[in-house]
Order: C-alpha cells, then sequence, then structure tokens
C-alpha cells in the first residue's frame, strides 16, 4: 500500500515550495491544502506545488488544488504545479485541465523562473 501523501516546505526567496509525496484522495485532500495555505508567509509572491513525488491522486486532490489556487489568488500569489509529462498524476491533471488552467512546468527550477519572469 503507498502511504497518504506527505508534504515538505522550502522558501527560495519569496516562492514557497510545496513537495508532496504519496497519494493525494478524498482521505488527506483538504488536510493537504490546509497545510499548504497555513504555512505560506504572507510576504511570499508564490506557491508551488511540486507533485513530482506523488503516485496518485483523485478528484478531490484536484478540488484541493483549485481551492488553494483560489486562496492563494485572494491574497494576491500564485500558484504554479510541477508536473512531469511521465508523471503517474500527469493524465489525471491534464483530463481535469489543472495544466492548462493553472500552469505547470516539469522542474521545480522551471516554475520558479516562469513566476519570476
Amino acid at each position: 500500500m503507498t502511504p497518504l501523501a506527505d508534504v515538505r516546505f522550502e522558501l527560495d526567496d519569496r516562492v514557497m515550495v510545496a513537495r508532496l509525496e504519496g497519494e493525494i484522495d478524498m482521505s488527506n485532500a483538504g488536510e493537504l491544502g490546509t497545510a499548504i495555505t497555513g504555512r505560506v508567509p504572507s510576504d511570499a509572491v508564490a506557491v508551488v506545488l511540486d507533485l513530482g513525488g506523488v503516485d496518485y491522486v483523485d478528484s478531490a486532490g484536484i478540488h484541493v488544488v483549485y481551492q488553494l489556487r483560489e486562496r492563494l489568488g485572494q491574497r494576491g500569489q500564485a500558484l504554479r504545479l510541477v508536473v512531469a509529462p511521465d508523471s503517474p498524476v500527469a493524465a489525471a491533471l491534464g483530463y481535469a485541465g489543472a495544466v492548462r488552467a493553472l500552469g505547470a512546468a516539469d522542474t521545480v527550477q522551471d516554475a520558479i523562473a516562469d513566476l519570476r519572469d
């Protein structure tokens, strides 16, 4: 059994990077969204959500990503996803329109560079 998602945070200048690992589903999606929102400093300009270590995401997980974008947007902060094309969750996020709607990069470094441009 794959473990439920875990999240690690790091601050790169004024961009918060949240690295997720494991599975994101209805049992933990809301808690993850709250944890991420709560850790973002008010002076951060953006959040990069690194999904490179995520093995599975269901509709609840995708919904939380959209909610996260809404919450951050209300605070004037941007959100970018990191989803490699061969990632186990790339297809699900693509079908849900999340990659197109939220903007995605293949690496954290690319996402941060996009946000700074």
